[in-house]
């Protein structure tokens, strides 16, 4: 399973913090040679892999089964081969199939008991040679009572991505870690979006409280996430007695955040004093944000918002061409349960989430990005007519919707210097004068 790399890279100083981290050099170089392997084998589906560079080589694995195997010999094996035929799991999962027809209710009953009792045989390792099982690991992280009882066990296939694999092969064989990453080979997923050869972090919602365990006893880089960020200036584009209309600058938040209390919200309160925000934007998007210095005035505002009678109007630079000049994107939208905050397309249980588009210009081999990057862009203006998180970014990226992500979008496209959205227009009613006001900021992404 260990595999040579040769390179005169320099190590890293740590280990990868692995839910947010720009891979490695050694890791780039151990996943091309993964690549010709997985190309080797021609999956038809899409897979994340992983590479965890060792001293004297490189691991590989692939998250769950490849071609519904998990025995390639390539790779690391599972933590837990659930997968024997013959063995406890697959046996037992066929009596609960003949029980279900009889009594569905001690089916449950059986399925639960079996998926605690597999939970039980993913007994974990860590750097200093510690063993818990996935079930104390999840309990011990979610301390919360309220999560335990409407979480008491694992999501399914926890323990089965790449990092656990990784790591547990690695330390059951005295292999010690340099750096990991995983990356997504083949098509995207529909609910999701993966793009072919991108590097991913790790799922927060099954590997966190798993690698958190892990990881004890390595030295990782620290959270880049909780380093506190630059305290940006902010624009005032309208202001009266009632009401400022600001123009937020990307990479800034909208209210205090966990790590970093400095926001628009306490900017504009250090200013007027019981200054409110009517609504948010997204950190990395820029623009109208609307602040109301009175309750009156904050009320008056909220309701146009619920009555969705205040129209916004964004401007976007993504990646490519989208076919049509002009149309309505209706995809309906959930939170992704294990990679928080991302979002995903769930026509079962979303909510239904529209956006009007319209290119306003399609970037020549003329602009500074084109000759950067050597693609093709295209300025668009976007309507939001519902509010969903993340709406304009996932109707833009996935392939059912425009399938040009913007500009970046480190979530769902590609990185770089900033997030290319803008909150450009907003039009309302002044909640003293009555009058309907329209305010628009020039293009700040081209």
């Amino acid at each position: 399973m260990l595999h040579p790399l040769s390179s005169d890279i320099p190590k890293p100083e740590r280990f990868t913090y692995p839910f947010c981290y720009e891979p490695h050099p050694l890791c780039i170089l151990a996943a091309e040679e993964v690549k010709r392997e997985i190309e080797r084998i021609g999956p038809k589906e899409g897979k994340m892999f992983g590479v965890l560079v060792v001293e004297g080589g490189f691991l590989a694995a692939y998250s769950g089964l490849l071609e519904g195997r998990n025995d390639w010999e390539y790779f690391v094996p599972p933590v837990y081969d659930a997968q024997q035929p013959d063995g406890y799991f697959k046996q037992r999962e066929k009596e609960i199939s003949l029980a279900s027809h009889h009594s569905p209710l001690t089916s449950k009953k059986m399925s639960q008991d079996l998926q605690l009792w597999l939970f039980r045989q993913y007994r974990m390792l860590n750097a200093k040679g510690e063993t818990k099982d996935l079930v104390d690991i999840w309990h011990d992280y979610h301390t919360s009572p309220k999560i335990r009882d409407k979480y008491p066990l694992p999501p399914g296939g926890t323990g089965d991505c790449c990092a656990p694999k990784l790591l547990q092969y690695a330390y059951q064989h005295g292999l010690k870690p340099i750096c990991m990453a995983e990356f997504w080979w083949g098509p995207s997923p529909k609910s999701a979006i993966r793009h072919h050869g991108e590097f991913y972090p790790a799922c927060r919602g099954k590997c966190l409280p798993v690698l958190t365990w892990m990881l004890q006893g390595l030295d990782v880089d620290p959270n880049p996430e909780e380093k506190g960020l630059p305290h940006l200036g902010v624009e005032i584009v309208y202001e009266d007695e009632a009401i400022a209309v600001l123009n937020k600058p990307s990479g800034m938040l909208s209210a205090p955040g966990r790590i970093d209390s400095y926001s628009v919200a306490t900017w504009a309160q250090q200013r007027w004093k019981g200054a409110m925000l009517v609504h948010r934007l997204d950190m990395m998007t820029s623009g109208i944000i609307i602040v109301a210095k009175t309750q009156e005035a904050y009320h008056h505002l909220q309701r146009q918002f619920e009555e969705r009678t205040i129209k916004k109007k964004y401007l976007a630079l993504v990646e490519g061409v989208p076919e049509k000049d002009h149309g309505i994107i209706d995809l309906p939208l959930s939170s992704d349960p294990i990679n928080h905050p991302r979002q995903m397309v769930d026509y079962e249980h979303g909510k239904r989430a529209i956006t009007e588009y319209r290119i306003v210009k399609t970037l020549d081999s003329g602009s500074k990005l084109y000759t950067l990057n050597s693609k093709l862009y295209t300025l668009l203006s976007l309507w939001p007519h519902t509010g969903r998180t993340h709406q304009l970014r996932m109707h833009c990226a996935h392939q059912e919707g425009l399938n040009c992500p913007i500009v970046g979008d480190e979530l769902y496209g590609h990185k770089s210097d900033r997030l290319y959205l803008q909150a450009q227009a907003i039009t309302f009613v002044h909640p003293l004068t009555k009058n309907r006001m329209h305010i628009e900021l020039p293009d700040s992404l081209t």
